[in-house]
């Protein structure tokens, strides 16, 4: 009866320390420690691990070759933040490596990316990596966000200073000024809609004449091209003719002709005087009505020659009486015999 009962506590006994063996390994497990591999661990140095917790994965090219075992601050530098990771797979880390916290999803999960160096030596367990911190999306759309919000924000002040000032001039009176402008335009425009069809309807009426017109100086304009040879002869004798006045003595004909006209000059001064023959004929009455006088005369003597030949042609074999054909002056008054 006794060894049943030793019996039956070794039982719950090894029971118990298989159950604590079984959650110590469940435990690890499912913080990512695999108790029955070995580990290395390695560190990093961040001054904001940026969201970053224990357990989360490290990977090296999208792989999960471990995770965050620990995160504490640094004694001797409490603005570091000292990470601890735990590898479990033996790839090769070489000494240069790179541990960036980055975001593994569109939910902003942080995990541990081992981005490879190229060092020839490789890093052992103990070693502190290179630490880098990638910006999570919503740092990147931050970051974008950031100036655009900037400039509008500096665009709302210019815009409210644009509109104050805008306030300030566009006052009653400037705005009764705006809208009387814009009726003058209306006006204007309806004036210029108004002149617009007049002008077509001139058009209109007038194409006819128009088209006349153009055709007279198509005319014209071929007249000139085919008659341009004479026209270049003409403007050729014009210039011969011009180079053959400017070459000819001007001068001493514009002296002639100076003194032509003073000559004439005296000539006409002389008259005016009555100097001479013409002088005294044009002032002095009494020569006009003498020479008036003898034309008469003259005239009455030639008209007596006609009407009576015989008293001044006197042909006969046996003569004839001089009193018979005695000269008798003729009356002004009485008409001539041929009349």
């Amino acid at each position: 009866m006794k060894e049943l009962k030793l019996s039956r506590e070794l039982r719950i006994g090894l029971l118990t320390v298989v159950t604590l063996a079984a959650f110590i390994w469940s435990f690890n497990f499912l913080k990512g420690k695999d108790l029955f591999n070995r580990q290395r661990t390695f560190y990093a140095a961040y001054e904001n691990v940026a969201g970053l917790m224990t357990a989360n994965a490290v990977t090296i090219n999208g792989l999960s070759v471990g995770q965050v075992s620990k995160m504490s601050f640094n004694p001797a530098n409490p603005n570091k933040i000292i990470v601890e990771l735990s590898i479990s797979n033996s790839v090769r880390i070489p000494k240069n490596s790179v541990a960036r916290i980055f975001s593994s999803d569109l939910l902003g999960t942080r995990g541990i990316q081992l981005v490879l160096g190229d060092s020839p030596e490789d890093a052992i367990s103990g070693d502190t990596l290179v630490s880098q911190v990638q910006k999570s999306l919503q740092d990147e759309v931050n970051n974008m966000v950031q100036p655009i919000i900037m400039k509008a924000e500096n665009m709302m002040s210019s815009m409210d200073t644009v509109l104050t000032v805008i306030s300030e001039v566009f006052n009653k009176q400037t705005r009764d000024n705006l809208i009387n402008t814009i009726e003058s335009l209306k006006n204007t425009m309806a004036n210029l809609q108004g002149a617009t069809q007049t002008a077509d309807t001139l058009l209109s009426s007038q194409k006819t004449r128009l088209a006349k017109i153009i055709a007279n100086v198509e005319s014209i304009s071929t007249n000139l091209k085919q008659n341009n040879d004479n026209l270049s002869k003409i403007i050729a004798n014009a210039a011969s003719i011009s180079d053959t006045i400017a070459k000819s003595n001007i001068s001493n004909t514009m002296n002639n002709l100076n003194n032509s006209v003073e000559g004439l000059s005296r000539i006409v001064q002389k008259i005016e005087t009555g100097e001479g023959t013409l002088g005294q004929l044009v002032n002095n009455d009494k020569m006009y009505r003498e020479l008036e006088a003898s034309s008469r005369e003259l005239k009455l003597l030639i008209e007596d020659m006609k009407l009576h030949p015989e008293r001044y042609v006197q042909f006969s074999v046996f003569g004839k009486s001089a009193k018979k054909n005695a000269y008798q002056p003729p009356s002004e008054n009485k008409p001539s015999d041929n009349n």
